[in-house]
């Protein structure tokens, strides 16, 4: 059954700051939205209430993510022509989450886990999203009232390599956030790497 949701199919380590469907490779061809912004089939077409949106990603056994992006940047080209490039990325972020894509800049009507409708460029104030990309993930239960600043549990500020990326969305399936830190959550996870004689590729 096809619910009101669908994929689109059309369209800190080292953290950059900026003030498909088929094929992964490095060959795909990156697609764009007509607000100029990099589209993966797998984005989660949304109506933008995220009320709405998160309790169909918990229906899911899914976590709900957004994703800010602008047209124009740099790091957030690298991130699809990179990062979501990778089939290992992809197949977990599409069993794991469900990614909605916002424009930093971008005037459609967002509605706030609060209720409250804003335009997406009010709603990235409004959260202190500043660069792109930025990726705010979300409390698996959010109390009715709660704004999604209230509900954010942990946040990725900019562009982070393969390794980097997958491991903070690990990080925080795991629900690891409510005891330690990222940077302790690396270091765990380089050193029981390193015991099982892996040496990861971080670049």
């Amino acid at each position: 059954m096809i619910d009101r949701r669908t994929f689109n199919t059309t369209g800190l380590a080292a953290a950059g700051l900026a003030l498909a469907p088929g094929a992964v490779g490095a060959a795909a061809k990156l697609e764009m939205n007509e607000d100029g912004l990099h589209v993966q089939p797998w984005f989660l077409e949304s109506f933008l209430d995220l009320r709405d949106d998160h309790a169909e990603a918990a229906a899911a056994g899914k976590r709900l993510v957004v994703l800010w992006e602008q047209r124009g940047c740099p790091y957030c080209r690298e991130l699809h022509k990179v990062n979501f490039q990778k089939k290992q990325i992809v197949t977990f972020l599409n069993s794991k989450y469900s990614v909605l894509q916002l424009n930093l800049w971008g005037s459609r009507k967002v509605t706030d886990f609060d209720g409250k409708e804003l335009e997406e460029r009010q709603l990235a104030r409004k959260w202190a999203v500043n660069f792109t990309p930025t990726t705010i993930f979300f409390a698996k239960d959010v109390p009715e009232g709660k704004t999604g600043r209230d509900a954010e549990v942990a946040r990725m500020p900019g562009y982070f390599k393969p390794f980097h990326f997958l491991s903070m969305f690990e990080f925080v399936e795991q629900e690891a956030y409510e005891n330690q830190g990222f940077q302790r959550y690396l270091q765990d996870k380089f050193k029981d790497l390193d015991a099982k004689g892996i040496k990861p590729k971080v670049w």
